[in-house]
């Protein structure tokens, strides 16, 4: 996408990556929890930006432990999605994970969230687990969680 932005986000971003969590996750993250998130030893959240200003279109949530990195949350604005903004994002988890020393990159999809799983798919994650009734929907159903893993070490050798 031309003139896509990918930058840290930054305290003032809070409020558009709320508003972007809750319309894209029955459960949604509030700004306090955010900001937890955020000051935990590892964790980097990345925002994407439209052109030079500071239209934020979606963002991703990670964090480092032990040699291993967790995409905690990664979410587009869904009026800005199918755009490519999502593989970008995720691209970016990829290599902040494979600059901060992680050999694996793990995270959780919803079993029934298709485009998500596309995306993880393309871009070499492979399931390795799966959490009954994770999710719970706003109606009080539950979805699945799939726990899916990526070696880091191709994406070291892809940025050569």
């Amino acid at each position: 996408m031309t003139g896509l932005r990918i930058t840290e986000l930054r305290t003032a971003d809070l409020s558009a990556v709320t508003r972007i969590h809750a319309e894209s996750f029955d459960d949604a993250w509030s700004a306090s929890m955010l900001r937890r998130i955020l000051s935990m030893p590892g964790a980097e959240g990345i925002v994407a930006r439209n052109g030079a200003g500071d239209d934020i279109a979606g963002f991703a949530l990670s964090r480092i432990a032990g040699g291993e990195s967790e995409l905690l949350s990664l979410a587009v604005d869904p009026a800005q999605r199918r755009r490519g903004i999502g593989r970008r994002l995720l691209l970016a988890a990829i290599e902040s994970a494979a600059r901060g020393r992680a050999s694996v990159l793990f995270l959780e999809v919803a079993e029934d969230n298709a485009a998500a799983r596309q995306l993880y798919d393309q871009h070499g994650f492979t399931p390795v687990g799966r959490r009954p009734d994770y999710y719970r929907m706003k109606d009080g159903t539950t979805v699945a969680a799939l726990t899916m893993r990526r070696d880091l070490e191709r994406a070291a050798a892809e940025s050569l």
